[in-house]
């Protein structure tokens, strides 16, 4: 939503046009400083991902469990649930560098002490600003002429005394040389400590399973949705999973049991019983990582004449993560002899007694633990330039000309298992002098293999986890630089007014490179596997973009504006491709506006899909080139030097209502249509082998096989196939009264309603996540009311999402149901609860200078809606729990104060 004071602001993102008054027919909506202050939030990309136009970003929380991408621990902004790397991030219209080899900006790198808002432009804007703004674009405005000193002091806790986390501030600016000169610097530290465990009584253990009972002809569904689900098939020191002794379990010290089975048991799940006991969702896994964070930023400016200025800005953020994730499972894939040294005795005779040899073991390893997963991200931005105006062909122009270099280093370090190491030192005998070894050591005395004990929880010696633990990491570098230049101005008129302009060039090169650890080249480790990487791409661009006003205070119109731009871009990998964008805003009178807008954007291929050399984890396949048996692969993810950029094209539609009878209304409603063609993506590993089983030879070159056929690795590689399709409508609504003599009392609304989101690989059948509380909510929702009088002001937010499924592709039933697909599955329960929580905050200033406040969020305390994960098989997600909307922290509170002298 525009506001009539700010509009001459926001063309800075909405347009590259400058033209006072000029609202530009791109929707945009603002977050003001006061917003971003009243939230308090530890940091700004918490509050920025409330806003309903953003949907499926990423936080340091819910990328805790992604081991080998290399993005853990940063926040994403994602318009329209399109993905984050089609939404660019700016600062102070400047392109940031990425945190992670696949080109997400970390939005916790701005300096938020110093935002003076920030513009969110929902609609494509690629002819102005380049690629990867197909969903929008998020720009962080500085106050860059910020003179004083401010600061701030703030401390948070839940109400459960955990996720201890502070945040400091502090900033000054100065003017010198009479006002030619001015230097500004910036500091923050914000630290949050984490929450270790799950420790929450609203985990229910709910999950998707097979129903036993089900056959294609009874009437019955096919999947059942049950809470306190738990594995048969592991436990935290091991359960024996087939044979007289299944349900045999290894406990603390290694004491054996018999595992209670509950009501249904449909391997690898059971329902009742010893749930709790089995299932790793109550495992070691943190809820909330640990996030520290540390960043400076500085600008120096000076004129050296009246009508040119020189600059320089130079920025450094370090962010460190620390989190320990799923722990590594073993569904009954150890086999475990009669002879081994760490079998109680009482066990081995049982075998002796029922003539077994082996035992099939599964386990989530307790002795091991969860797996510690440790990043930290540097980031370096350096800029030097100049900007200031001329007057040629009869008119004012203005000029700006800088150069970015922008640096970031990270490290991705991963503390884990050693397959090979792990079975070896698990597979322990007796040597002849009575001692354990490894049975490896028997044939090998100086392979320095040490006995691991698995079998029961306690029991791990600390030389056995030193052998068997290691250390994957990446150590990479990103580096951007740029040059860029741009001038505006009004060269000539219309018959309505002056024709505004802008043009400008850009060049712009990025590189990657990295190295990883030995073991990773040889997918030594369970998970992580790094390999080295290198790559590096050049894009040059130009692009013009105008304002030509068509009519003004007419009859029948108080202004008619056709904006129209068009940029040319030259990619070094991929070669020449050209955006635009054309719209019209048409104000019949003053209290109306509306506003269309169409345009052809790009989103080009990142580092990491362009050269990714591969990043390995395993997972468990069927392969239906052997009779469908289901075993243990690597899976590796690497890029593809070739790929295009994509294309999306858009249409926005609306209208802006700000009624003169009403002074301090601001109503606007728009209809966004986006549509990407040539889509990059990743097919999965099922469709991979199943498309080769199917004729498709292209697929099979992505699959490696041992001499016996069976499979031993298989790639991933992004190629321009999908299709995505996203429309909706936006609702916004302001208005500002004065009450109370002196006070002032505001309200703000803010609306999508989602009508379509889906995509369409060209192999698989289209799939719509609309709805599916893990893609987008049919409805997301956030108001705020506030009221300031005098030293003090109080607020009260609500927000939300509507009620979801778990997979569109379900049929929910319970009786008479319709014979299940394998496109679409029978369940007895598809639905998933949407939420509303409710934050407060309030303030008090003790003087001009000095003001307290306080802030609580998710002030009823709601627990998230169980979910229910759509898979029924050992990848599914554990906590059953969807943390990208939910909040699972429960009720927080932050207090501090703020200074400004």
């Amino acid at each position: 939503m525009e506001t009539a004071d700010a509009a001459s602001e926001l063309v800075v993102t909405g347009s590259r046009v400058v033209r006072n008054g000029y609202q530009a027919p791109t929707p945009l909506t603002v977050l003001s400083g006061d917003e971003i202050a009243r939230s308090a939030q530890v940091n700004i990309a918490e509050q920025i991902n409330r806003l309903p136009a953003l949907a499926g970003s990423n936080n340091p929380r819910n990328t805790a469990s992604n081991i080998s991408g290399g993005f853990m621990g940063i926040s994403t902004l994602n318009l329209r649930n399109l993905g984050a790397t089609r939404t660019l991030v700016l600062l102070d219209s400047q392109r940031l560098p990425a945190a992670s080899l696949n080109g997400l900006v970390d939005a916790n790198s701005i300096p938020s002490a110093l935002v003076k808002r920030v513009d969110i432009v929902t609609g494509g804007a690629s002819a102005a600003w380049g690629s990867d703004a197909v969903a929008g674009v998020v720009n962080f405005v500085l106050d860059r002429d910020f003179t004083g000193v401010k600061g701030s002091v703030q401390g948070g806790v839940t109400t459960y005394g955990d996720d201890k986390n502070y945040r400091v501030s502090l900033s000054a600016g100065t003017g010198f040389a009479d006002g030619r000169g001015h230097f500004l610097i910036s500091a923050e530290n914000w630290y949050s400590e984490g929450i270790e465990g799950m420790p929450r009584d609203w985990y229910r253990g709910r999950k998707t399973l097979f129903n036993p009972n089900y056959t294609a002809t009874n009437g019955q569904p096919e999947y059942l949705v049950r809470d306190g689900v738990g594995y048969t098939t592991v436990a935290p020191g091991g359960i024996v999973t087939t044979g007289p002794l299944r349900g045999l379990y290894f406990g603390p010290g290694g004491t054996p049991g018999q595992l209670n089975f509950g009501s249904i048991v449909n391997n690898p799940f059971m329902v009742g019983g010893d749930w709790r006991y089995t299932d790793f969702g109550n495992g070691p896994q943190n809820l909330d990582p640990e996030v520290s964070h540390k960043s400076v930023f500085s600008r120096l400016s000076y004129g050296i004449t009246d009508s040119v200025e020189l600059f320089g800005e130079f920025s450094y953020v370090q962010a460190k993560t620390k989190t320990t994730g799923t722990p590594m499972f073993n569904f009954g894939g150890l086999i475990i002899q009669r002879d081994n040294a760490f079998l109680p005795d009482a066990v081995r005779q049982r075998m002796v007694d029922l003539g077994e040899s082996t035992l099939n073991v599964g386990s989530w390893n307790a002795a091991i633990g969860g797996i510690v997963t440790e990043t930290r991200h540097d980031l370096y931005r350096y800029v030097l330039g100049a900007e200031g105006r001329f007057n040629g062909f009869g008119t004012d122009w203005r000029w700006n000309i800088r150069a970015n270099r922008n640096v970031s280093k990270f490290f991705n370090g991963t503390t884990l298992p050693i397959t090979a190491n792990y079975r070896a030192a698990i597979d322990a005998v007796r040597a002849p002098s009575g001692a354990i070894v490894c049975r490896s050591t028997l044939t090998d005395p100086g392979n320095g293999c040490v006995p691991l004990n698995i079998l029961g929880t306690g029991v791990a010696s600390s030389a056995g986890l030193d052998y068997v633990m290691g250390h994957s990491y990446l150590n990479a570098t990103i580096t951007q630089d740029i040059v860029s230049a741009t001038v505006r101005g009004e060269p000539m008129s219309t018959w309505a007014g002056p024709v505004s302009m802008a043009f400008g060039v850009e060049h712009r090169r990025e590189e990657e490179s990295g190295q990883s650890d030995p073991l990773s080249l040889k997918n030594s480790y369970w998970a992580g596997n790094y390999k080295p990487i290198h790559g590096a791409y050049t894009v040059r661009e130009a692009f013009l973009e105008v304002v030509v006003p068509l009519a003004a205070n007419t009859s029948w119109a108080r202004s008619l504006d056709l904006n129209a731009a068009i940029r040319a871009t030259d990619y070094s990998t991929s070669g020449y491709v050209t955006t635009w964008k054309a719209g019209l805003t048409y104000a019949p009178v003053p209290d109306i506006r509306f506003r269309v807008t169409r345009s052809r954007d790009i989103r080009a291929g990142n580092l990491s899909e362009l050269f990714q050399a591969g990043q390995t984890n395993t997972t468990t396949l069927v392969d239906p080139f052997k009779d469908n048996q289901s075993y243990t692969v690597f899976q590796t993810t690497v890029g593809n030097p070739v790929v295009r950029p994509e294309k999306a094209d858009t249409l926005n539609l609306g209208a802006v209502f700000q009624p003169g009878f009403l002074p301090g209304l601001s109503a606007s409603v728009d209809y966004f249509d986006i549509q990407v063609k040539d889509a990059i993506a990743t097919l999965g590993s099922s469709t991979i082998i199943n498309q080769c089983f199917q004729g498709n030879a292209s697929l099979c070159s992505l699959i490696e096989r041992d001499s016996a056929g069976f499979m031993t690795e298989i790639f991933l590689r992004p190629i321009n196939l999908a299709r995505q399709t996203v429309r909706g409508l936006d609702f916004e609504l302001g208005y500002r009264m004065p009450v109370l003599g002196d006070g002032v009392l505001s309200f703000r609304g803010l609306g999508t309603r989602y009508l379509e989101s889906s995509s369409d690989n060209g192999i698989n059948p289209p799939t719509s996540n609309l709805g599916e509380n893990t893609g987008v909510p049919t409805w997301r929702y956030l108001a705020e009311i506030a009221l300031d009088k005098g030293p003090a002001s109080l607020s009260v937010t609500g927000r939300g999402f509507s009620d979801g499924v778990i997979s569109n592709s379900f049929i929910e039933c319970t009786t008479n149901c319709p014979t299940s697909t394998s496109l679409n599955r029978t369940i007895d329960n598809n639905h998933v609860d949407g939420a509303f929580y409710i934050d407060l905050s309030a303030s008090y200033a003790i003087n001009d200078g000095v003001k307290f406040y306080i802030a609580v969020d998710n002030v009823a305390n709601k627990a998230p809606a169980p979910y229910a994960p759509s898979g029924t098989g050992i990848g599914s997600a554990q906590i059953g729990i969807s943390q990208t909307y939910y909040d699972v922290i429960g009720r927080s509170f932050r207090g501090g104060v703020r200074f400004q002298f």
